[in-house]
């Protein structure tokens, strides 16, 4: 650093410079004005030269007092001295911090710069600096302002205290803070401000996520506490935004994770108490032993998980979510008690047992298994009616090619009344084709009649089957049933219980079907642990019972449309 004598030096030769101060009080720039005005300059200001100029170091209050008073053509006392930039930042920062407070957000700015011309090293930038190295970590803090904050702090429009506390904020809501703060009719102390960034702010203490991150994040009160004396209390997270989506990442997942054992999952919030409700058999809300083991199947049966404050993240198993419905079957098990208790003791009835086999085997038919008063089906899915219609077309497939004569007859009435269009041309010839080795042509109609005619009797026959076997992949479901009648289709032929339908099912369902084909009452002891595990254990139970015949057991779900 080489430095020369002071001399004189015309305004209007000398340029700003690399000033970390970027607000000059009027006040304080109005009594230099007076005084350079009455005086003039006398304490030289520091420059050093850069290019064609010479660049102003430290005392730009002097400099822009003499430019604005007394004009370029004025000269003042300079000392110029030869620098680098980080040396002329070290010196500028240096000397305003010296000589008038400035703010705390403009060193840290000028802070900041130094940090990175250290590479990081926190302890060298404080030595240059001439700080503790506490006042530098405070400073620094300080950078996460946001714009408006640091021109409020800068222009002294707000105190430190409302900095270092809106620093712990999102930087978005900073700004819409700021803007509330500044329009108040008199700005709120420290302390009322904090007392209100509290009441908005989160409680530690109620995360139901990982709270791992937390530890170092600057969003942490405790963390804000270390550095600044203003600070939120301990145990706050005043980043809501990032809170709240962390907390309802973690309600999602829960939820997903109940998906496989529940018709119904939902996420319940502020307001939506009396959505839902436990689903009991006795007691002042319950339904009934038969309604509630038929509700488990319900489309509005499942489990919530609370979004509630005070019982975030709680999950409630087992309840009802159709209000109305299940106010109604509680009055109804209440009226039929009621009937009861003034009825005359008569003879037992025989009940039918949980387990009974249904006596509809047939697709197509419904189930008589069920009351009256209760359904104990299987939701309808999509993927349980893909499922369904793919057993259906499989079995009718295999009934048509063992009876011909009901084959003919159910191909003539397909053409006779809406179902030739699903005729496949390339099916057929291929299957011409696999017979006789001979490829059919593609668009000549009496060419291919003459091959067929040159064709044996048996190949004749083996197509004409063919055809209506080929239709049953394309047509439409709802014309199934009435196909699979004719035919007298006997699903328990042709289907057994297996792992990949009960895969399909909520695990409320399973336990349906378990009831209903007798699963339940075969596994005895056994079935209470088996239901206890996750879904997948719960089928591989199931599946490996050694006391029932999975021989002709069919759901309901799988027999009718």
């Amino acid at each position: 650093m080489q430095q020369q004598a002071i001399s004189q030096m015309r305004v209007g030769n000398i340029r700003q410079g690399r000033n970390p101060r970027t607000y000059f009080d009027p006040v304080e720039m109005a009594e230099m004005e007076a005084s350079v005005s009455a005086k003039g300059v006398i304490q030289p200001i520091l420059i050093r030269p850069v290019e064609d100029w010479y660049e102003i170091v430290a005392g730009e209050r002097r400099w822009r007092a003499a430019m604005k008073v007394r004009g370029e053509d004025y000269e003042i006392p300079v000392l110029v001295r030869i620098l680098s930039d980080d040396e002329a930042d070290e010196l500028a920062l240096i000397e305003n911090v010296s000589r008038a407070n400035m703010s705390p957000t403009e060193e840290a700015s000028a802070a900041a710069k130094i940090l990175g011309r250290c590479e990081g090293n926190r302890d060298d930038a404080a030595n240059r600096l001439g700080w503790s190295r506490s006042t530098l970590d405070k400073r620094l803090a300080l950078m996460n302002c946001s714009p408006s904050v640091i021109t409020a702090l800068n222009e002294r429009k707000i105190h430190l205290g409302h900095a270092e506390l809106l620093a712990a904020v999102p930087k978005d809501r900073q700004e819409k803070t700021i803007v509330i703060l500044l329009a108040q009719p008199a700005l709120p102390s420290v302390a009322e401000f904090k007392a209100g960034l509290e009441k908005i702010s989160r409680s530690m203490a109620s995360a139901i996520f990982d709270k791992t991150d937390c530890a170092s994040c600057h969003h942490n009160s405790g963390n804000q506490q270390a550095l600044f004396a203003d600070a939120v209390s301990d145990g706050h997270c005043t980043n809501g935004e990032c809170f709240d989506r962390k907390t309802e990442d973690v309600l999602e997942a829960k939820a997903k994770s109940l998906a496989e054992n529940y018709p119904k999952v939902v996420i319940v919030r502020q307001g939506e108490n009396h959505t839902v409700i436990k689903l009991t058999a006795d007691g002042a809300t319950g339904v009934g032993a038969e309604q509630a083991a038929a509700c488990r199947s319900c489309k509005s049966f499942g489990a919530a998980v609370s979004a509630i404050p005070g019982k975030v993240g709680n999950v409630y198993e087992s309840h009802c979510f159709d209000t109305t419905c299940h106010t109604k079957k509680v009055g109804e098990r209440l009226l039929a008690e009621k009937k009861a208790a003034a009825k005359p003791a008569t003879a037992p009835t025989t009940a039918k047992p949980a387990g009974s086999k249904p006596v509809a085997g047939k697709a197509g038919e419904k189930s008589t298994t069920t009351s009256k008063a209760t359904v104990t089906s299987v939701q309808d899915t999509q993927r349980v009616v893909d499922y369904r219609i793919g057993v259906w077309r499989k079995a009718l497939k295999k009934e048509l090619f063992q009876d011909p004569h009901k084959n003919l007859c159910l191909l003539i009435g397909v053409m006779m009344t809406r179902g030739g269009s699903n005729v496949s041309s390339t099916k057929l010839a291929s299957g011409f084709e696999a017979l006789t080795s001979q490829k059919p042509p593609v668009s000549n109609v009496g060419e291919a009649a003459a091959m067929v005619a040159k064709a044996d009797e048996a190949v004749r026959s083996k197509v004409l089957s063919g055809i209506v076997i080929s239709i049953t992949d394309s047509i439409e479901k709802h014309h199934l049933p009435e196909m699979l009648k004719f035919m007298e289709v006997d699903l328990a032929k042709h289907w057994k219980l297996n792992a990949e339908f009960l895969d399909l099912l909520t695990k409320s369902e399973i336990e349906v079907i378990a009831e209903e084909l007798g699963l339940k009452v075969a596994l005895g002891d056994q079935y209470a642990k088996a239901k206890g595990g996750k879904k997948d254990e719960f089928i591989k139970a199931l599946m490996e019972c050694k006391n029932f015949d999975f021989e002709g057991k069919i759901p309901a779900v799988l027999s009718t449309m």
